[in-house]
């Protein structure tokens, strides 16, 4: 491909991709907030922050589909000229939201101290970690609804207002917190309201916005049944993806339990990390996805494979700037999340082999975006099940024989990032050699 060629495809991604990576790392920066400030309220409360959190991104991760699906389906419309129908695909993705929202939530509410307790954490750790997670399942239909709404924003080609919805509500969440923690005296409970609090703001913002492209295009408001149903039917594939990437996680969560409080405290830092590094290179993915559903849904090939190849580029090398900072500051950025030193002791090690992985982080997340704009869910699906079968015997290895220190915690980043994000590489990049996923047509 020519540098003549290049260009154009260079700026659509890079329009997509920089509002993206804004809006992209606002839920980890959630997440950062949270582990910084209950970090300082001890060891205990941050163990126990670790445990909430995975549940709950746990819950909301199975329920990514509903903005993975969206987006490609309002995108391929988009590209085949039926924006009605575009906007309408995405307005049956926020009932979805909003019937799973209540649903999980009422059932998360009851389930909160049963699911803390299958960790097996201490008495003092359960009990903080029930607190947070309960109080949070009162923000999880926002979550949800804001998933939707940012996969149809997406999938008209914006992703500015994700941007700015997501600087409003960081920034709420951020003062929120501080003052609920710290000014009233709330603890943990102060952190979870607040980002409830922040979380239904946003849902305000994305209510007003759909509705103003609804007007613009005469979409009807509300659910069509066979839309929903399609809606539902093309998200199992992609729900069944997201189970394999949970459960591994889990995985390494229970582990990480098992190696001690401290390992645990220093396992949720590490992997909010991970999940900010994570966000902020899919917003390469999420420019692949939006101009790949369009794309194709316009019959557009060459535009699909100059978007890969540049994508990819993009990922590996982002990726490796991204992890010499990590590996850089790998001794010096402890302290930021926590004042235990037996934490701080624990952490530079794991860093160093996060920072090492991030260019292969890079890489698979670039090529699950595409595949996801393709619509190639069930392949994600089935290869994400062949992902976990090399895993888990790394996993329990680390488990079984690995130590109750700092190298013990490395080992189990490393089966995470190399075992678990290496098998997932091999997948995603024999299925992106061929054409199998280059279906063109304003329906896959």
């Amino acid at each position: 491909m020519s540098i003549l060629t290049r260009r154009p495809v260079d700026r659509e991604i890079l329009r997509l991709a920089v509002p993206a990576l804004g809006a992209l790392i606002a839920e980890p920066l959630f997440l950062l907030a949270d582990s910084a400030m209950v970090g300082h309220l001890g060891e205990v409360s941050l163990a126990g922050l670790g445990i909430a959190s995975i549940v709950l991104q746990t819950i909301i991760g199975l329920m990514v589909f509903l903005a993975y699906a969206t987006t490609p389906a309002v995108g391929r419309r988009l590209g085949a000229g039926d924006e009605r129908g575009a906007v309408e695909a995405g307005i049956d993705g926020l009932w979805i939201a909003l019937g799973l929202g209540i649903v999980l939530a009422v059932a998360g509410w009851f389930a909160a101290p049963t699911l803390v307790g299958a960790f097996g954490a201490s008495a003092d750790v359960a009990a903080e970690a029930s607190v947070y997670l309960t109080i949070s399942m009162l923000g999880l239909p926002a979550m949800l609804l804001v998933f939707a709404a940012t996969g149809l924003l997406r999938g008209l080609q914006d992703t500015r207002t994700p941007l700015v919805v997501a600087g409003i509500g960081f920034a709420a969440n951020i003062v929120l917190n501080f003052v609920l923690i710290y000014g009233v005296g709330l603890g943990i409970a102060g952190s979870a309201i607040g980002t409830v609090i922040a979380q239904w703001a946003m849902v305000g913002v994305y209510v007003v916005v759909i509705g103003r492209h609804a007007s613009r295009v005469d979409a009807r408001r509300m659910p069509h049944r066979a839309g929903v149903l399609g809606g539902i039917t093309s998200g199992g594939w992609l729900f069944l993806r997201t189970l394999s990437l949970r459960i591994a996680m889990l995985l390494a969560v229970i582990v990480a339990t098992g190696l001690g409080t401290s390992e645990l405290a220093g396992f949720q830092i590490a992997m909010t990390l991970y999940s900010t590094l994570a966000f902020a290179l899919d917003a390469l993915a999420i420019a692949a996805q939006a101009l790949i559903g369009k794309a194709l849904g316009g019959d557009d090939v060459p535009l699909v494979q100059a978007v890969l190849e540049r994508c990819l580029q993009w990922g590996v090398g982002g990726g490796a700037l991204l992890g010499l900072v990590l590996v850089a500051l790998a001794w010096v950025i402890a302290p930021v999340f926590t004042s235990s030193s037996d934490v701080i002791g624990l952490l530079p090690p794991t860093l160093v082999v996060l920072g090492i992985s991030v260019p292969l982080c890079g890489y698979v997340f670039v090529l699950d975006g595409v595949l996801i704009g393709a619509g190639d869910a069930k392949y994600l699906a089935l290869t994400g099940i062949l992902n976990l079968v090399v895993f888990v015997p790394l996993v329990i290895a680390v488990g079984a024989w690995a130590p109750h220190d700092a190298l013990g915690l490395a080992l189990l980043m490393a089966s995470f990032a190399f075992g678990y994000l290496g098998a997932r590489a091999v997948t995603l990049g024999l299925r992106a050699r061929g054409t199998a996923w280059m279906v063109t047509g304003a329906v896959r």
